[in-house]
Formats: structure tokens, C-alpha cells, sequence
């Protein structure tokens, strides 16, 4: 068996990446072929915390008309419920699975603690990482930039709904340049939309490698892992 490019990665999931229009706000067909395939990064030694965002279900900018700290609340309550469905299939496929939350909810999911987050991925659990920081304002982007950094991830794994990161959409602008290498500073000085800006600047200060890819097919998540070039690599 090949050697993993990686030993402890944090895999970023969007919530539209887990829903679908037939399936309602959560696919779990789909959802199960992400799980089979984080099983076989497991399975080769890797440990995998996962952070998921929740644009299935409710995005704090939504809430126009309301109070910023209030619609970004409803948000973070939305990737909890994320968190929990991507247990559920995580154990259903063989994987020992759980969910910790920034914002506490004893009945739901254990309080968040690096320290605890890092015992439980040494034990070979995959750890979901739920309620983004549990602060307004911040994006699920820049949760993962800091999850990454309190958990010492090799890289942040970005799974998206297109194959790398474009200099426009490349759904709208067929001309729109596709990258295999970026470095923050790029995508910064060029103002590309793969992450917020937010994230994209603690990345670049705390040297976190990332690597950005399409989950239309989820076996990329294991390609990536493995090293394979199926997407843009970001670094300083």
C-alpha cells in the first residue's frame, strides 16, 4: 500500500456538498460515499478531523434584516446539526466517530478542546468539529484555519463544488484559468474567492498548507491524501 502524503489532515465540507435538490437538506446516499472514503484514509494510518459548514440549512449573510450576531448564531446551530448527521454515517460505516462543539451542548456533542480533539485522533476517532469558532462574524473558512493550527494538521483539505481554485467561474467563463499551485500571497494580491481573506491570512502567518479539490467524486479525498495532483495546492 502506498505511504500517505499526510498524518493528520482537516477536511473542510461545505453543507451545499451535503445536500441535494431530490434528497432535501441532507443527501445521505452521498454522505455515505464521503464516509467510505475518510474510512479508507483512516484505514491507512491518517488521522481526520472534519469541520463542515452548513449552507445546506441556513448561512448567517441570509438574515438580511437581522441581527448580524443573531443570524450567524443560527448558522452555527445549523453545522451542529451537520455534525451530527456525519457521525451518524460515520458509525454506520465502521468509523468511531464524534462531535465537538465550540459553542457548548452537553446533550448534542462534547465541549470543544484541542487538547481533548488531539487525544481522540491519536485513538483513531474521527473528530467533527461542529458551531464553527462559536463567535459571529468568523466563516466556517477561518474555524478550519484555527482548527487546523490547535490540532497541528499537515494540511487543511478543501473539498469544493468545482475541481480546483479558478481566477473566475469557471461555470460562467469557460476563458476562467485553472491553477494547480497557489501561494496565500496570491490569492490575496489577486482577490480569488477560494477562502476568505480571513482565513487565507492566518494561513499564511501559521504556514498552514492547504489543498483545494472537487468532491463531485468523493474518492478525491482519498487521491489527495495519497498525494495525487487532483486539485491546487496552496502554500506559502
Amino acid at each position: 500500500m502506498n505511504t500517505p502524503k499526510y498524518q493528520r489532515i482537516l477536511l473542510k465540507l461545505s453543507g451545499e456538498a451535503l445536500s441535494s435538490g431530490e434528497a432535501g437538506i441532507l443527501d445521505f446516499q452521498f454522505i455515505e460515499k464521503v464516509a467510505v472514503q475518510i474510512k479508507r484514509c483512516v484505514e491507512a494510518g491518517v488521522q481526520v478531523g472534519v469541520i463542515v459548514g452548513a449552507g445546506n440549512i441556513w448561512r448567517g449573510r441570509q438574515g438580511t434584516g437581522m441581527d448580524q450576531c443573531r443570524a450567524d448564531s443560527m448558522g452555527m446551530l445549523a453545522t451542529a446539526i451537520n455534525s451530527i448527521a456525519l457521525q451518524d454515517v460515520f458509525l454506520r460505516v465502521g468509523m468511531d466517530a464524534c462531535v465537538m462543539t465550540a459553542v457548548e451542548m452537553k446533550a448534542f456533542a462534547d465541549p470543544y478542546s484541542s487538547r481533548e480533539a488531539i487525544r481522540k485522533l491519536e485513538e483513531g476517532k474521527v473528530v467533527i468539529f461542529g458551531c464553527g469558532l462559536g463567535t459571529p462574524f468568523f466563516s466556517t473558512d477561518t474555524a478550519a484555519a484555527l482548527r487546523a493550527a490547535e490540532i497541528k494538521a499537515d494540511c487543511i483539505l478543501m473539498a469544493k463544488n468545482i475541481d480546483a481554485i479558478y481566477n473566475d467561474d469557471p461555470k460562467k467563463n469557460p476563458d476562467a484559468i485553472r491553477y494547480s499551485d497557489l501561494t496565500y500571497r496570491q490569492i490575496l494580491d489577486q482577490n480569488l474567492r477560494a477562502l476568505d481573506m480571513t482565513s487565507a491570512i492566518f494561513c499564511m502567518d501559521n504556514h498552514i498548507n492547504g489543498y483545494a479539490f472537487g468532491l463531485a467524486d468523493p474518492e478525491n479525498i482519498y487521491r489527495v491524501v495519497m498525494g495525487e495532483a487532483v486539485g491546487t495546492a496552496i502554500h506559502n
